[in-house]
């Protein structure tokens, strides 16, 4: 009998995504990975992420997530490459680094189908995880998406979405399943982050080796009854 190689009762705790704090070895030098939340850059943000660039091989990817990698970094750059980020604005707490997964569309709320702003969701949702030391425990894969009604921020399925609605109220999906919540703009990022909070405590109670909501057994329906909504 073969095995899964990345069941959640084998693997270890914490994963294996790279980061900007700590370098993933890769054949052409370290690699690291910028978290972009909402794929949103500054004109200074893109010319601090040229900097950084530089420090390796000149070559960079941009991820499915919207992150972008930077490649071919000397084994000792790791210190410069995080005094060049933070002065940006792209390292906001080193101890989130690798939480701070936020995806939303690349045209958000300019897209025909899009009946929201989401530019502010996804910034308050980044702010409150960095402010919440707690959640700098969740897995590197751990994702959050940010919809517009477009559904261009669905493409990946995301442990906590938010959707919004024609009406301008956002829906909560868990691990892919709508809940009963709708919610306002200003609700919404507290939800989604006390979603994640939930996600970490029902981790606990499965001996921690969960990477991602839908490997929970009846996980999104647990984090739904933890914020006191159900699924639909």
């Amino acid at each position: 009998m073969v095995r899964a190689l990345c069941a959640p009762t084998q693997r270890p705790p914490a994963d294996r995504c790279p980061g900007a704090v700590v370098l993933h070895a890769a054949a052409d030098g370290a690699l690291a990975r910028v978290r972009l939340p909402g794929g949103r850059l500054s004109a200074a943000q893109l010319r601090a992420l040229a900097r950084a660039v530089a420090l390796g091989n000149g070559l960079a990817d941009l991820t499915s997530r919207a992150n972008v990698q930077v490649r071919g970094l000397p084994s000792g750059a790791g210190g410069e490459l995080a005094r060049v980020l933070s002065a940006a604005g792209l390292l906001p707490s080193p101890a989130h680094d690798r939480a701070r997964n936020v995806l939303a569309s690349p045209v958000a709320a300019r897209h025909p189908r899009a009946v929201a702003e989401t530019d502010a969701v996804v910034a308050e949702i980044d702010r409150r995880l960095c402010a919440d030391a707690a959640l700098a425990a969740l897995p590197g894969r751990f994702l959050f998406a940010v919809d517009d009604g477009s559904g261009l921020a669905l493409d990946h399925a995301a442990d906590v979405a938010l959707v919004a609605g024609a009406d301008g109220a956002f829906g909560l999906v868990l691990a892919g399943l709508w809940t009963t919540a709708r919610l306002d703009a200003d609700a919404a990022a507290g939800a989604a982050v006390a979603a994640a909070r939930a996600f970490l405590a029902e981790r606990d109670g499965h001996a921690g080796r969960a990477w991602r909501l839908a490997e929970l057994e009846d996980g999104a329906a647990a984090v739904a009854g933890r914020l006191g909504v159900s699924l639909v």
